[in-house]
């Protein structure tokens, strides 16, 4: 079951049919087939076949192996690659269900297909049971030609299979988005999200609303998605890797909204939108409590860990990344797939191994056994599954025809998912076509699978000429399926007309087992805008079964305005933590209330982490003084954590110096590691606000410090300083430090003790290092010798990239002078940060352009990376000077260094000393096991991908780059540049990453100027001067194990 229904010629001249396509597979030789699982019952579970390894389903995808390694000595550009691609016929609806290996006590039934449904992406139920589905027919490269679409799917017969189907509209540019409102639906068609509705009953839209435009365009994989209704009354969404400026169209005048890196969601009665936290690239969910799931290519389970409103009422506090990859597995989970690997894809990988066309490689030469096209996160939540299966997070991956399932547990203030079929996949198909690219709970408790049905998924753009001219990127735009699975024993329900339903009905359906039931019932009662049934709901929330119902009764309450603070102190009493939690949330629009105000005061030791960290960002928006104990005793109890640390820094808008003075009184809290941690943070954040009754009370501290804890009023010192530097309206606050003798004489001592450290060559490297970094804090003309000296070839390399860093933080000209004056005796390391420090400000730019026109700096001396920077400067007279010095890279020269090292492969090398040159050329920005650091991807798992992928990538790191690893250049408001990997984003901070765990965090009030390079961090030319042996050695330590 499985493959196609009709034979297929393979370039041999046989006839690929069943039986001897799986005889080619079993008689290849050329890859190794893993030995069969003994466990009988997994056996069964997946149709009785024994899983084969990744390689060997690769090999069996491979239809005419013999042809195609006897043509590869032939591979160019030059060649008809046609005879080596065949292509697998579809499967007619009624025989695609043959082809589905599901988890036992399942079964999988197909709903709907074509003709009634084509190119489905994404879909949702409105409140009557009928499915509303985007049709993405002109996917991947049609995008003119406005062919996408929206249906209508009912079921009039209440079988539970859908027999009617409505072109409800058409004409759309590339749809990827729905959601149900107001008898119509939101439709995001990139640029633009559109209202569209039926007013006349006959299936069909007459009334077109044009809502919002500005969604990125650069991406037909990273267009906006996943249109979700939240408790909070917003519908969210996915911005994708496209992002945007989004403007309303009826306030076009409006400042436009940016979603880089983040998500967004818009009230679809006052048509307001706003950047969320998130930054999924396709697939968003909902658990029962609101918890928010992403889902990306290669990253296929993250949890949003807190509301980017908390971060933007801070702006001097930088903020965390946001998302937090879950999978305890990995974002790149291993996937057992059943399908085999498409020619195509064979022959492509072939090309990039040999280097005749770019692209990254594959498993070095077969597919990868990880998630690669991860999209459509699901939280299930509905009610016909088994109890176990309740709040299990399902995820498709495309490329390898399967639905993956993980279990979600509490990790602290987190989750972690982990897998849990252990060997295996809840659903997978053995038909290349399956694409699974996004999930809906339905009224029944199914869940609902959108199947695009295509020969391909892939980006147009990856695809080499020699290969897609023999390949249709439209086929399958005529079909498409919908699938529900459903447990064995599932009888189908009647599926309630909501839409006609009393009020009073609704409000008691958000206490309902099925989540689209408690969603579609709020969502009406919002539409309905009835304040008649606020007793109901007051009913629920407080003495409903479920904690999910309670919860939705709760937020339904505060978005219909009426939510009473008697009930809101019934949920802070509630015994269920996540009602407990959302009360707290909830209490910040009652906090003028006596009562909210002591009870949340008293909820510092609540038994639930998660109730206490939502106390910590609460206890931000309370103005009662008394708050300022409950952090105290909030640092106390869970200060060690770092997300705990980041919510109650973000409650202290005010009164840093408070908490900072209250935890010094506490002798045994002050003199631990992490206490004193926290005291500098503390101090640091005084500083940076400029408040001058905190920064006040810091420096009441360290007078009263300065004679018995002399060194920890020091480094309060130093770090109040450093915020400070931070502030933009501190001008009162400097003076009350100017004034302050005692500090002006502890500062004076740190920085003498500092010097004297920093040139200690007996000391550890960790003591140089702090050392040199609070010489930052200095005046530059007291400290320039020594951070001169520092950076002699005698230091140790570690130390001479602190003098740099130290020197980086200065604005004087000389501050060039100095590097330059050392630059013939600085290593490779060294001269990559050092450039780094000479582009970050403009005086200093024109510096290192002198120095490269008087040759004193080489032009083969700075990376590929930097050499673009400088052709691309935002200021012209730059990019004159740097376009006379630098000849554009030619790939033909990328080309010729691939071929000269291809002979490399063919040698043992030595993984010891493989791993000496990992330490020295890659570690910087790698990390593979323990070791290394993480701006560029981890290299733990890069065995699978085979040494000639390995090799390419090194060679030409540009040749396909992930979003998340393209190089940025910020341009702060005082003229300095920072570059980096884009690592975080939120309303009140960007976070780059460089190489060497270098990290900069700066705040977005500083921040003049964002933009990508395009570009990898990795620059050409890392292993040219390395010998073939070296590189031989260095492939070796990365295909070997850890």
């Amino acid at each position: 079951m499985g493959w196609p229904s009709m034979p297929v010629e393979s370039a041999s001249g046989k006839i690929l049919t069943p039986s001897n396509v799986m005889r080619e597979w079993r008689s290849m030789s050329l890859v190794p087939v893993c030995e069969p699982l003994a466990d009988a019952e997994h056996l069964d579970r997946f149709g009785g076949h024994s899983r084969m390894s990744v390689r060997a389903l690769a090999g069996a995808a491979l239809l005419s192996v013999a042809s195609a390694q006897d043509g590869a000595r032939d591979d160019g550009l030059e060649r008809d690659y046609g005879p080596e691609l065949p292509r697998l016929a579809p499967l007619e609806p009624a025989e695609a269900l043959g082809s589905f290996r599901l988890r036992p006590g399942f079964r999988i039934e197909q709903v709907a297909a074509e003709p009634l449904v084509r190119d489905p992406i994404a879909m949702a139920f409105d409140e009557d049971g009928r499915l509303f589905v985007v049709e993405m027919r002109g996917y991947s490269e049609w995008r003119e030609e406005r062919l996408g679409s929206v249906r209508l799917l009912e079921d009039t017969d209440g079988d539970g299979h859908f027999d009617t189907s409505h072109l409800f509209a058409e004409g759309l540019a590339w749809p990827t988005a729905i959601a149900c409102w107001n008898g119509g639906v939101f439709v995001a068609a990139a640029p633009d999200v559109f209202y569209l509705a039926d007013t006349d009953g006959d299936g069909r839209a007459d009334r077109r609303e044009h809502v919002f435009t500005g969604f990125g365009l650069g991406n037909v994989q990273g267009l906006v998605n996943s249109f979700r209704w939240g408790l909070d009354g917003r519908i969210h969404g996915a911005g994708s890797l496209c992002g945007g400026e989004i403007v309303s169209v009826a306030e076009p005048s409006a400042p436009a909204v940016p979603i880089r890196g983040r998500d967004f969601a818009f009230d679809p009665r006052t048509r307001v939108l706003q950047a969320t936290s998130g930054g999924a690239q396709h697939g968003l969910s909902f658990d029962a409590f609101g918890r928010k799931l992403l889902s990306a290519n290669s990253d296929h389970v993250q949890l949003v860990m807190f509301e980017d409103r908390y971060a933007a009422r801070n702006p001097y506090l930088p903020a965390p990344r946001a998302s937090l990859s879950i999978a305890a597995d990995g974002g790149q989970a291993d996937v057992f797939r059943v399908s085999p690997v498409e020619p195509w894809r064979i022959v492509r990988t072939r090309l990039r191994v040999k280097g005749i066309v770019s692209g990254p490689v594959e498993g070095g030469g077969t597919p990868a056994g990880y998630f690669t096209g991860a999209t459509g996160v699901t939280v299930y939540r509905g009610d016909a599954f088994p109890s176990e299966y309740e709040g299990n997070a399902f995820i498709g991956d495309v490329g390898s025809n399967l639905v993956h399932r993980k279990t979600l547990e509490p990790d602290g203030v987190a989750l972690i998912a982990r897998r849990a079929e252990p060997k295996g996949e809840f659903l997978a198909s053995t038909d290349n076509w399956f694409r699974p690219v996004q999930f809906a709970n339905g009224p029944d408790g199914a869940l609902y699978v959108a199947d695009m049905y295509r020969e391909m998924i892939e980006h147009p753009a990856s695809l080499p000429p020699v290969v897609k001219r023999h390949l249709d990127l439209r086929s399958g735009r005529d079909r498409g399926r919908i699938y529900r699975v459903v447990p064995d024993d599932f009888r189908q329900p009647r599926i309630p007309r909501l839409s006609a339903a009393p009020s009073a009905e609704l409000a008691a359906l958000t206490g309902h087992a099925n989540g689209w039931h408690r969603d579609s019932a709020a969502r009406l009662l919002v539409e309905r805008a009835d304040l008649s049934i606020v007793g109901d709901l007051e009913r629920v929330a407080t003495t409903g079964e479920l904690p999910a119902g309670r919860v939705c009764a709760l937020n339904l309450l505060a978005v219909l305005g009426a939510l009473d603070a008697a009930v809101v102190m019934t949920a802070l009493e509630d015994e269920d933590p996540r009602v407990r939690e959302h009360g707290v949330r909830l209490s910040e629009d009652l906090l003028a209330r006596p009562e909210i105000r002591e009870r949340l005061l008293s909820m510092t030791q609540d038994p639930d982490a998660r109730v206490r960290y939502q106390l910590a960002f609460t206890l931000g928006e309370v103005e009662d003084p008394a708050r300022i104990a409950a952090l105290v005793a909030l640092v106390r109890r869970d200060g060690t954590d770092p997300w705990a640390r980041f919510a109650i820094r973000s409650a202290l808008t005010v009164g840093a110096g408070s908490v900072l003075t209250a935890l010094a009184e506490d002798a045994e809290f002050a003199g631990s590691r992490a206490g004193r941690s926290w005291l500098a943070d503390l101090a640091l954040q005084a500083g940076a606000s400029g408040l001058e009754h905190d920064v006040a009370a810091v420096l009441a501290l360290i007078e009263e410090l300065s004679e018995t804890e002399t060194q920890l009023a020091g480094a309060l010192a130093s770090s109040l300083v450093r915020g400070l530097q931070r502030s933009r309206q501190s001008s009162g606050s400097r003076a009350l430090l100017e004034h302050s003798k005692v500090a002006e004489r502890l500062l004076a001592q740190r920085w003498t003790d500092a010097r004297q450290r920093a040139l200690d060559e007996g000391a550890q490297a960790a003591v140089r290092t702090d050392a040199i970094e609070a010489l930052a804090l200095a005046p530059f003309e007291d400290v320039r010798e020594t951070l001169a000296r520092l950076l002699d070839p005698r230091h140790p390399v570690p130390i001479q990239l602190a003098a740099l860093a130290t020197l980086a933080s200065f604005r004087s000209p000389a501050v060039a002078t100095l590097v330059l004056d050392a630059w013939r005796a600085l290593g490779p390391e060294a001269r990559g940060e050092a450039v780094e420090l000479l582009l970050s400000r403009p005086a200093w730019t024109d510096s290192l352009l002198d120095a490269l026109e008087s040759r004193t700096v080489r032009a083969n001396q700075l990376d590929s990376t930097r050499v673009h920077l400088l052709r691309t400067h935002p200021r012209p007279d730059v990019r004159t000077r740097a376009g006379r010095l630098f000849a554009s890279a030619a790939p033909e020269r990328l080309q010729a260094t691939l071929a000269s090292l291809r002979p490399v492969l063919r040698l043992t090398g030595d993984p010891a000393q493989g791993a000496e040159l990992f330490r020295d050329r890659c570690s910087r920005c790698h990390r593979r096991g323990g070791v290394g650091d993480d701006a560029g991807p981890d290299l733990t798992a890069v065995a699978a991908r085979g040494a000639e992928s390995i090799l390419l990538a090194v060679v030409d790191p540009n040749r396909e780059i992930h979003p998340q690893y393209v190089d940025y250049m910020v341009l702060t408001t005082d003229g300095q540049m920072h570059t980096g990997i884009l690592a975080a984003e939120s309303s009140s901070s960007l976070t780059l990453r460089r190489a060497g765990g270098v990290s900069e965090t700066i705040l977005r009030a500083h921040v003049d100027l964002v933009r990508s390079s395009d570009i990898s961090l990795m620059p050409e030319g890392l292993i040219d001067d390395l010998e073939p042996t070296a590189v031989a050695d260095l492939l070796a330590f990365l295909l070997g194990e850890e």
